[in-house]
């Protein structure tokens, strides 16, 4: 517990800059947030199995189920059986699916760039590290 409040605060600016950046999207009939996770899942990791989406997100696989039949209906993203069980799907992100996520995180991007311009290159250097530490607690 030596870190608590630590830890509080920076729960509390990670909230705060979330809920910013989601209304920063301006995509009002844009992708969820199941939606995104997982386009974001299948870029990051390639492909994989309804069921590794969902462990790896923490969700159950039944929650997602809707998210993936309006990806897929979209042509956001493919499914095919799988090469070991013909049973399991495979969901891959196709090149609509790819253009999609980069349009939903390009507008974030434009106004967190805008906002990092108010900050001095020290701070802007913190601020990267600061996320690449925060990739690496969440992936661990």
């Amino acid at each position: 517990m030596d870190h608590l409040s630590e830890a509080a605060r920076i729960r509390r600016g990670v909230v705060r800059l979330n809920r910013r950046l989601r209304q920063e999207r301006g995509n009002e009939a844009g992708l969820t947030p199941n939606q995104l996770i997982t386009l974001g899942h299948l870029h990051r990791h390639g492909t994989a199995t309804p069921g590794e989406i969902a462990a790896a997100e923490r969700q159950r696989p039944q929650s997602l189920t809707r998210t993936f039949a309006e990806l897929e209906a979209e042509g956001l993203i493919a499914r095919e059986p799988g090469t070991v069980d013909r049973r399991q799907s495979v969901l891959t992100l196709t090149a609509k699916g790819r253009r999609a996520l980069d349009q939903d995180m390009v507008e974030r991007d434009v106004w967190l760039a805008e906002a990092l311009a108010s900050l001095s290159a020290t701070e802007r250097g913190v601020l990267e590290l600061a996320g690449a530490l925060m990739e690496r607690l969440a992936d661990g």
